[in-house]
């Protein structure tokens, strides 16, 4: 992938503190794959585990992380997490410009150990995730390496694809459409399982990711081959039912919120192959 060289993103805080232009990212994720286990075994989705989720549930108080040097040298997983955050303004910025509208970005947030967000604590095994609540990313990019060892992804894309995955939630909070699926849970109505809303939210958001690849290959020709084909290994490997065979070797559909690893790779692809934003309405398809 193509992205030495690019604008960083300004949009980006060290250690949940202080902004730092150009920022990046740095956090340990150590047993990711045993509290994906755990989950499973108490009932609850991994993937909200993994981070990987239009919202966090976690309200448990955090430990502060540790200090972080703010003028210390950004690593290179730091530098192109910031590259690729800016990518994704770029895109969605021009994406609302043409419909009349300003795109308010995100900011992404970089902590150590752990961390204190609007959606509540979050340690290093959370993973990536979106908080609606600040309107804020949180990353770790030693997840990355746990991508490679324990998840079957890895590579320079499959990596943006996480982050453009955020991004997309936060399309979904600034467009309503998160309200719209937390109302119908708020009422007692039923958003997991095989074809529910949160699954369709979440399809949608990875349909997002692609609609972003789609523009930075288009105006920077930024993949290099093998690069889709990563990104694909690693929406296959996050799929509900290939986390769930590998846990506890069957698959439960009424417990799905993310998809299968088919419908992630499918709707990844279409954001991909149609550059249009009309082609990731999930909540109007009627076969996902």
């Amino acid at each position: 992938m193509k992205w030495r060289g690019q604008r960083e993103s300004s949009n980006v805080e060290i250690g949940g503190g202080s902004g730092r232009g150009g920022g990046g990212l740095k956090l340990g994720l150590g047993g990711i794959v045993i509290v994906v286990i755990l989950g499973l075994i108490m009932g609850k989705n991994p993937l909200e585990m993994l981070g990987l989720v239009a919202q966090m549930e976690q309200q448990a108080p955090a430990t502060p992380s540790a200090p972080i040097d703010p003028n210390a040298p950004l690593t290179e997983d730091q530098q192109f997490s910031a590259v690729v955050l800016a990518s994704t303004e770029d895109v969605w910025g021009k994406i609302f410009a043409d419909n009349n509208a300003r795109y308010p970005a995100p900011t992404m947030t970089l902590f150590q150990g752990s961390v204190q967000s609007a959606c509540g604590g979050a340690t290093s095994a959370s993973g990536p995730f979106y908080c609606p609540g600040d309107q804020k990313i949180y990353l770790d990019t030693q997840f990355f390496d746990e991508m490679k060892r324990s998840l079957g992804g890895g590579g320079d894309f499959a990596q943006a694809y996480v982050i453009a995955h955020e991004v997309g939630h936060h399309i979904q909070t600034i467009t309503g459409i998160s309200g719209q699926v937390n109302e119908v849970r708020a009422k007692g109505g039923k958003v997991e399982g095989d074809g529910g809303l949160l699954v369709r939210q979440e399809l949608q958001a990875d349909c997002f990711a692609g609609l972003w690849a789609h523009y930075a290959q288009k105006e920077k020709q930024w993949l290099e081959p093998g690069d889709m084909e990563s990104a694909i290994r690693t929406a296959q490997a996050i799929g509900d039912d290939t986390l769930q065979r590998k846990s506890r070797g069957e698959v439960v559909p009424d417990a799905f919120s993310h998809g299968t690893a088919e419908q992630r790779m499918a709707w990844f692809s279409r954001g991909f192959e149609s550059g249009e934003i009309d082609a990731c309405d999930t909540f109007k398809a009627g076969e996902l």
